[in-house]
């Protein structure tokens, strides 16, 4: 029932507390429904030292420390380089929070608060060491590749085959008779 009072003042009241409940539940579920829950995946990358060039996944992303979005959990293929230290080649894991988890992921995306997702990765660059830096090793080591190469030392061996054979494999079958008068085929044995 709507009620009207002087002054241009609207008031609605309603008869049973219970309908107020379900009014206002409704209002809430719907003003809930409507806000939504916001999960924001954040990727720092660091390194010992600072400054060299990440690649995640076939794509470089920067230089350390770097932090990027990302949308996937599981394993990233990263590579960590910096000029005058070895190159870090490593499978690491991004691993989802609980609450990233079935079925929780639903309640959190329906709630109405924002929740960051922060993963961190670490690497640790090791110097070169002279042998590894030396150019001249390495034209001499590519000169003894392509030596070996060119003189067939890496030639595949083939494997000896026997020849097929060409036993039958089936049995010769002749016709008897059975004692009613029928005929069958029996293997000759």
């Amino acid at each position: 029932m709507v009620r009207l009072t002087a002054g241009l003042t609207i008031s609605a009241t309603f008869g049973r507390p219970s309908v107020r409940l379900a009014v206002a539940g409704s209002f809430l579920l719907l003003l809930t429904l409507s806000t939504g829950g916001c999960v924001e995946q954040l990727l720092t990358v660091d390194s010992e030292p600072s400054g060299a060039v990440v690649t995640l996944n076939d794509q470089e992303v920067g230089r350390t420390p770097v932090t990027t979005n990302f949308k996937w959990y599981g394993f990233y293929e990263a590579d960590v380089r910096k000029d005058g230290f070895q190159t870090v080649k490593k499978t690491s894991p991004v691993i989802a929070p609980w609450w990233n988890w079935m079925p929780f992921d639903l309640f959190a995306e329906l709630i109405p608060v924002r929740y960051t997702d922060h993963q961190y990765l670490h690497y640790t660059l090791q110097p070169m060491t002279a042998r590894q830096d030396d150019p001249a090793r390495l034209l001499r080591q590519g000169e003894r590749l392509r030596s070996e190469l060119q003189s067939g030392a890496n030639e595949p061996r083939t494997r000896q085959t026997k020849p097929a054979t060409t036993k039958p494999t089936t049995q010769n079958a002749k016709p008897s008779t059975r004692p009613n008068g029928e005929s069958s085929t029996e293997p000759v044995g």
